[in-house]
């Protein structure tokens, strides 16, 4: 059995995706659990990311619409990709405002969102900003929050470039 076909035959599955939005809403659940159970504030970096994180739950409920369908899940699949690129950019820049501060290079002290999707004023119990981009204030396995997104961020990349690239693999027969 080819592992290539395989794994196309899976991105074509409801399960694929569904698995990806459970991860999401896990990841999504922790950041809620910090800021509200643990007492962290979410800085503006932090929030950033949700929305990256957020971009890809928008991929993966595209993909749970019709994953049989190659535009549909294309198009899941360049949503998921964008936005983990974006989530793997603002954690890497998060990571460099916290192990090289400098007073030239510092988040901005406001989230700033669109006027037409103010999100920090539609639910600011999840995108509101008031901590310190700079500030280490959690650490697991000796790592930062940050760089913990730098490294999901970048597995969510290299997971959808395997799925961008069994795409063109063969159906099995």
């Amino acid at each position: 059995m080819n592992i290539l076909s395989s794994l196309k035959t899976f991105s074509e599955t409801r399960l694929a995706w569904l698995l990806l939005l459970l991860f999401v809403v896990f990841f999504e659940a922790c950041a809620l659990f910090f800021q509200h159970v643990m007492m962290l504030a979410p800085c503006v970096m932090c929030i950033y990311e949700r929305i990256a994180m957020l971009g890809i739950g928008a991929a993966a409920l595209i993909g749970l619409v019709a994953p049989q369908n190659p535009a549909i899940r294309w198009i899941g699949l360049a949503v998921w990709g964008g936005s983990a690129y974006s989530g793997l950019k603002l954690a890497l820049q998060h990571v460099d405002y916290q192990f090289n501060p400098s007073p030239f290079k510092t988040c901005d002290l406001f989230v700033t969102f669109p006027d037409w999707a103010p999100l920090n004023q539609w639910a600011p119990w999840m995108f509101e900003a008031y901590g310190d981009c700079s500030k280490v204030v959690w650490q697991f396995l000796s790592l930062s929050m940050p760089q913990w997104l730098v490294i999901i961020f970048a597995a969510n990349l290299a997971a959808v470039a395997l799925f961008i690239v069994v795409q063109y693999a063969k159906p099995k027969r």
